[in-house]
């Protein structure tokens, strides 16, 4: 007898994508499930049917032979089952939805496996850091304190009482599954005993009470790179909260918060500030000396500038992080306009602005076109 197209079983295209099968399947399943169609022989049929084509559709292997060859071309496979991804894929299609986990094996000879619970990874941890700019642009080490629960001290995480021992679950023979038989499908349920560990304590740990964890506070060196940012989280692996029964420990996260610097801004990698000069530096010319993180860098600045003009002083920013590379310094510059002229000064002033032809009364469209700044004056 001819089997069924698969794409027709599911009501797919052929060109569907493994989410659109997914869905198909999940609806045929539990529009077919013998649980709602309780003595439906038919029901039951087409529900083996459709399991049988979203296993050879979720196999990308199988279904590329399938679509090449045909149900010919899986002759020598037969429908042995399901491969690891595809048997998760029933569980949370189907499990998920009714609320347990269905053993296939019965059904289609896919085998049963053990559905102990495996041990539980220890919890993360989380804390902020903050550190100057100085200490972002060359690195730091912090020295910092947490409180964190570790293996308990007196029975070393195993939870029991010292010179006691777990036992095997009797209740579920240490699988940490209960397993029933439900129409064709066997339904597996954690052991209420043992929680699905599969182990019971008869004698817990008197000082932890049976948790394995006693809380302790941890002083630690936190290494912090050059070049980290506002915001820049850092990963210290195996630093977090013990886990249960000997299971790996979680890790420590920590947030860097950067404070405000007195005199730079920060952009990116980028360092910005400020100075301001007099006129008469501004139309003269001077060399000042700006501050960096490694010593003062001197920067001439030349006769004309213009107030707003940003000078670029190269690798005297900060370092990019896991880099060797560093930005740059970019210096604004601001022209200082007196307040407190006396008379005599003014009068110079004056003087000044007729031998340019300058006017102090009123500047027309035609004034105020020249005497502004280029719109692509910048950084240079």
């Amino acid at each position: 007898m001819n089997k069924r197209n698969y794409y027709e079983v599911l009501g797919v295209e052929r060109n569907a994508s493994a989410e659109e099968v997914k869905k198909a399947y999940r609806q045929m399943a539990l529009k077919h499930h013998p649980d709602r169609n309780a003595g439906d022989k038919q029901a039951e049929e087409r529900f083996k049917e459709a399991a049988e084509a979203y296993s050879v559709l979720a196999d990308p292997e199988k279904r590329s032979t399938y679509d090449r060859f045909g149900a010919e071309g899986l002759r020598g496979e037969g429908f042995q089952g399901f491969n690891s991804t595809v048997f998760e894929d029933f569980e949370d299609i189907l499990g998920n939805f009714f609320g347990f986990n269905f053993g296939f094996g019965d059904l289609f000879g896919a085998g049963s496996r053990p559905r102990r619970q495996p041990a539980q990874r220890g919890r993360d941890l989380a804390l902020e850091i903050e550190i100057s700019l100085e200490e972002a642009a060359a690195g730091v080490e912090k020295e910092i304190s947490l409180h964190r629960a570790e293996a308990c001290p007196t029975c070393r995480g195993t939870r029991v009482r010292p010179g006691t021992q777990k036992e095997t679950c009797s209740s579920c023979g240490g699988r940490g599954q209960i397993r029933h038989q439900q129409g064709f499908f066997t339904v597996s349920r954690p052991c209420s005993r043992c929680h699905g560990s599969g182990e019971v304590i008869p004698a817990p740990c008197d000082d932890c009470r049976g948790t394995g964890h006693a809380r302790q506070k941890r002083d630690l060196k936190i290494r912090i790179p050059a070049g980290v940012d506002e915001g820049s989280r850092l990963r210290i692996a195996g630093e977090g909260e013990a886990g249960v029964s000997g299971a790996e420990p979680g890790d420590l996260y920590t947030v860097i918060r950067v404070r405000k610097h007195e005199f730079f801004d920060r952009e990116e990698h980028h360092l910005t500030c400020e100075i301001a000069i007099s006129f008469a530096q501004a139309a003269l010319g001077v060399t000042v000396e700006i501050p960096t993180f490694d010593g003062g860098e001197k920067l001439k600045i030349p006769a004309g500038t213009q107030a707003g003009q940003v000078f670029r002083i190269r690798g005297k920013g900060l370092k990019e992080l896991d880099s060797r590379r560093l930005g740059d310094l970019f210096v604004r510059v601001q022209v200082r306009t007196p307040d407190d002229l006396p008379k005599d000064q003014k009068a110079l002033l004056r003087q000044l602005a007729g031998m340019r032809s300058e006017t102090l009364e009123f500047l027309d469209q035609e004034h105020v076109r020249k005497a502004s700044v280029p719109r692509n004056e910048g950084r240079r």
